[in-house]
């Protein structure tokens, strides 16, 4: 899947169409591929300027037109989105970064650094307190941000070929985010259904004139869109794309406008390599556990098997692990659900050697255990017959308020967006925080409209363009025209109220002083 921004659809007869690449982009397929190849043990900044480069001299070839002008740079963006999931960045640093600044900015303090020599000053004197050279000293001190990461190893499953595949399938997944129905043919129509059930998504099979056909409702049927459909649709199409022949036909929900999208296999297909594995669980307390965990919009992604941790002279691979999505932050989750005393003893056994591991344990009140389990400090979460996910999220969220406070802290007071209209979600992405790190703080030149920030030259524009009697098809027209989409929290921030004509749309009416 690509990011939203990375998508280009045709919009030609009222259709809605993925602007598939063919073989003319194989060659700036292969040039991608050779970007990251040849950038092997360079930071990463230095990588991002040859793929900009790359991005130019493909604006350039689509300057005869104009329309499609965007289209180069999308596509190299695309593929570039694709390869990085196959490249591995690390820090290098002769010292931990962090160890560098703490001690750089105390020999600061102590210097009162005001000038260049005042600052080289300081930096000499914090290479002699930590044993290094100053070039070292340099190198260290911010090595561990993004741009300064080193690409040590890029390993990718796909040649030039598979990669053209894998963007048009990708480019079509993303496509589906904004889907509220989909219907779907196959050749093999148990392995859809499958992948239906697995996805927990709500379906029914309907019988043509030709055959059947799988239904998929999206989120419109639920009120309210989420994460977690625009993902399973993607998901979905996958496992149709692997089968022989297929079709599917979406209805895609463009702002407000309902378009169809029809792909077949002729359009999209699986790169030649082995699609990777559904997870496998070793009871049914697991399985069950993860399928509603999976389905919650948390900022909270759940990784099934994850790295093994030392326990002593062995290893304990947890069931779980959950992943704060704005910082790095692990936190592990085992559960414990056999009765055998021969397993308890030795899954204790196990508890009792991890040390700085932030681990949950759901542990079965059959085996009374849960006292020895908290009594090793690890948080013991009791349960019968299935795990209650509520339970689980509680815990995770003493985590997260720790967390949020710590991004909070580290954000300042007062937030001022270059956007004239930013939502507080694409805010936070920004900053790499959540939501709710940036929701106390002070918006001085932007004025909080619901969820969304908008300068006050924006709103003043918007109180000439919408006026009593307008429907509110056209001011929400408006709205969107100048990027606000919580159209109910700025007509009523403007003055106006909604005067309902059945289910067939409103008027705008000024409100009640």
């Amino acid at each position: 899947m690509l990011t939203k921004d990375l998508l280009r659809v045709s919009r030609a007869g009222g259709g809605y169409r993925p602007r598939f690449v063919g073989s003319e982009a194989r060659p700036l397929a292969a040039r991608v591929l050779g970007v990251y190849q040849g950038h092997v043990g360079e930071r990463r900044g230095r990588l991002e300027e040859a793929l900009a480069e790359l991005e130019s001299e493909a604006v350039e070839r689509d300057a005869d037109a104009p329309r499609r002008s965007t289209d180069g740079f999308k596509i190299v963006r695309g593929f570039a989105a694709l390869l990085d999931r196959e490249a591995s960045f690390e820090t290098d640093a002769a010292i931990p970064p962090e160890r560098v600044r703490r001690t750089v900015f105390e020999c600061a303090e102590s210097v009162g650094v005001a000038s260049a020599d005042e600052r080289e000053t300081a930096l000499d004197a914090a290479a002699d307190r930590l044993g290094v050279g100053g070039d070292a000293l340099e190198r260290s001190l911010y090595a561990d941000r993004e741009t300064n990461q080193v690409l040590v190893a890029f390993d990718p499953r796909w040649g030039p070929d598979e990669l053209v595949a894998q963007y048009n399938l990708s480019l079509a997944q993303t496509a589906l985010f904004d889907a509220t129905e989909v219907r779907v043919r196959s050749s093999d129509p148990r392995a859809l259904v499958s992948a239906v059930k697995r996805l927990r998504l709500m379906y029914e099979i309907r019988k043509t004139e030709d055959g059947r056909e799988v239904v998929v409702t999206g989120p419109d049927a639920l009120f309210r869109r989420t994460r977690r459909y625009g993902t399973a649709f993607a998901r979905l199409l996958r496992t149709a794309a692997g089968t022989a022949e297929w079709t599917l036909v979406a209805t895609i929900d463009d702002r407000g406008t309902e378009r169809e999208m029809r792909l077949s296999e002729a359009d999209v297909s699986v790169p030649g390599v082995d699609p990777v594995a559904e997870p496998t669980y070793d009871s049914g307390v697991e399985s069950d556990f993860a399928a509603r965990f999976s389905g919650l919009d948390l900022d909270w992604g759940l990784v099934r098997e994850p790295e093994p941790l030392e326990a002593g002279h062995r290893v304990m691979i947890p069931d779980f692990a959950f992943d704060y999505r704005h910082a790095d932050f692990r936190v592990y989750f085992e559960i414990m659900g056999f009765w055998t005393p021969e397993y308890v003893e030795k899954k204790l056994g196990q508890l009792a050697t991890l040390e700085d591991v932030e681990l949950l344990v759901a542990v079965d009140e059959g085996l009374a255990v849960s006292d020895e389990v908290e009594a090793r400090d690890h948080r013991a979460i009791p349960y019968r017959g299935t795990v209650r996910v509520k339970d689980v999220v509680d815990a995770l969220r003493r985590y997260e308020r720790d967390l949020v406070a710590d991004a909070a802290a580290d954000l300042p007071d007062e937030l001022e967006p270059d956007a004239d209209v930013v939502t507080l979600a694409d805010l936070a992405a920004a900053h790499g925080a959540s939501v709710d790190a940036v929701e106390d703080k002070r918006f001085p030149a932007h004025e909080r409209i619901g969820r969304t920030l908008v300068r006050p030259a924006v709103l003043d524009g918007l109180r000439d363009e919408i006026e009593p009697g307008m429907s509110l098809a056209e001011a929400e027209a408006a709205l969107e025209a100048r990027g606000v989409d919580d159209a109910s929290a700025a007509l009523s921030a403007l003055g106006f109220r909604v005067e309902w004509e059945g289910l067939g749309g409103g008027t705008l009416r000024e409100k009640a002083e």
